[in-house]
This record gives C-alpha cells, structure tokens and sequence, in this order.
C-alpha cells in the first residue's frame, strides 16, 4: 500500500509513454496523486479524436456524487470537470514528450439540468486552434495556457457545461 501523501511534497511524476499513453496506468497514478480521485466514481477513461480536436471522455458513476436531494452534488461535478481539464493538459502534454506542470488558472460552470443517473463527461478545446497555439507558446515561451469546455451528459442530456483556462508553467 502507498504511503499516504503528505502536505507540501510533489508526489512523484509518471515516466513519459514510450508510445501510446497507457491510460489505465494514467488513472491509477492519478488516484495515487490526487487522493479525492477514488471518491469520485470514475469507471473509465478514454481519449478519441473529435472535430474540436482530441476529446476525453470519462464515464462516472452517480452513487458516490450524490447529493441530499437524490441528483449530482454540484461540488462533485465541478471538481470532476476541473480535473478532467487538467488532465487533458497534461495528457496532451505526455504525448508531446512533455513533462511540465499544470495549474488551473480560471474554471466556470452552468449547470443546466439535475444529474439523474450515471454519466458522462467529455472534455475538448475550446477553440479548435487551441492546442496549435498552446504548443507554439510552449516552443517559443517555454510556458502558455488553453482553454477548455467540459460537457457532462446523462444518456442525451446535457446536464452541465463546464469551462477552463489551465496554464503550463515553464520547466523548472
């Protein structure tokens, strides 16, 4: 068992994918990292190629985020969609060969409908150039930031959409 984590101290990075990201692997060093992660009712992760660029995509279980009226507790979504970005910047960033830090600099939410049951949180740019001008800033400033919309859907509905601006900060 891993020894619990401990105010102020980084937890260890996870090695750079020789090739394609292992993304079991990826969400097992997460739970480790950010000890919430087992509370938050992730089933699977996966990554897919969408119009707006690469999406990931999270199926959640609703058990562990309810609230006490029987639907989705906001706070639960909102750390769930703020999390998620963070995690396609620096999934995004592994595959560039890039091992550099993540912040959140700014996260909104408009909750749109009651979460009712299981579901689904899908994660994209913005803005579909958002990841070419990320890298360009990343290659010439050594840092830069994107901007990101999260979609939480049960079944057909749009339950809530969620957006953020996560910055890289310059390596060390």
């Amino acid at each position: 068992m891993a020894q619990p984590r401990q105010p102020g101290v980084p937890y260890p990075r996870l090695p750079l994918p020789e090739t394609q990201e292992d993304l079991v692997a990826f969400q097992q060093w997460l739970g480790e990292a950010i000890p919430m992660v087992g509370a938050l009712g992730i089933q699977s992760v996966t990554q897919s190629a969408a119009q707006e660029g690469v999406a990931l995509t999270w199926q959640l279980a609703l058990s562990p985020n309810l609230n006490d009226k029987g639907t989705g507790f906001g706070g639960a979504l909102t750390a769930q969609t703020t999390l998620q970005g963070w995690c396609w910047v620096t999934l995004w960033l592994r595959a560039q060969g890039r091992a550099q830090d993540v912040v959140v600099a700014e996260a909104s939410q408009r909750f749109i409908a009651p979460v009712t049951s299981d579901y689904r949180i899908i994660c994209t740019p913005s803005e579909p150039q958002g990841p070419e001008q990320l890298a360009e800033k990343l290659h010439t400033r050594g840092k830069g930031s994107i901007a990101l919309t999260q979609q939480l859907y049960c079944g057909d509905t749009l339950c809530l959409e969620a957006s953020g601006r996560y910055a890289v900060l310059a390596g060390a």
